[in-house]
């Protein structure tokens, strides 16, 4: 940030020891300090609040272009379209799934017994 070399730093210590004097500099130096820590906290709060600012406007554009994107995908495939307007090749609905599952199920379950009672064998 700042290039300050070895030999300017030594001629700005011997030009505040020789106008601040030696007693006052460590108290000079002190505040000095506390200046500087103020100003660093308070550059590391504005560095954060754009940053934020930053994020909350890139999370804007990325919603609208979610929504864009989603609009064109629901005019594309509207959702309440008969199930003959599917394209060839495409993959069943979840709920045509479940169904076809579920009577596969059935056939391969063998029938159940019923509650009547079994009839002797005929003599």
């Amino acid at each position: 940030m700042f290039d300050i070399g070895p030999d300017e730093l030594l001629l700005i210590v011997v030009v505040a020891v020789i106008v601040i004097g030696p007693k006052d500099l460590p108290l000079a130096l002190r505040t000095a300090g506390r200046w500087m820590g103020k100003m660093r906290k308070v550059s590391g709060h504005f560095r954060t609040g754009l940053e934020a600012m930053i994020r909350e406007a890139e999370m804007q554009e990325m919603e609208e272009k979610w929504r864009e994107q989603n609009a064109k995908i629901m005019r594309e495939h509207p959702a309440d379209a008969p199930p003959e307007a599917e394209p060839t090749g495409a993959y069943p609905s979840p709920a045509v799934q479940a169904a076809s599952a579920e009577a596969r199920v059935a056939e391969a379950a063998p029938e159940k017994p019923t509650d009547a009672p079994a009839q002797p064998p005929a003599a």
